[in-house]
């Protein structure tokens, strides 16, 4: 007899029993070949995806210092910043 289930799928159309195998599969494609014969792409989806929050807060700060630095520029420090002398030697 047939069953009913849930299965989750990939962005290729490749079906997974869970969300987490979806996304890691995903993620590995999106990374690509990695490394001679066997990639080395879906361990490295794996850990993207356990240290997801920690990635997410570089992200995060990244832009931040980003939006920083647009806005120095923008501002024109150039002229304001004096150049220390090179160490001798």
């Amino acid at each position: 007899m047939a069953k009913k289930g849930t299965g989750y799928f990939d962005r290729k159309g490749h079906f997974f029993k869970t969300p987490r195998d979806a996304t890691v599969s995903d993620l590995a494609a999106l990374l690509g070949q990695i490394g001679e014969g066997e990639s080395l792409a879906p361990g490295i989806a794996h850990m993207l995806l356990d240290r997801r929050t920690e990635i997410e807060r570089l992200f995060a700060e990244h832009d931040e210092m980003l939006a920083e630095h647009e806005a120095a520029k923008d501002a024109d420090l150039g002229d304001k910043v004096t150049k220390l002398p090179r160490p001798a030697g």
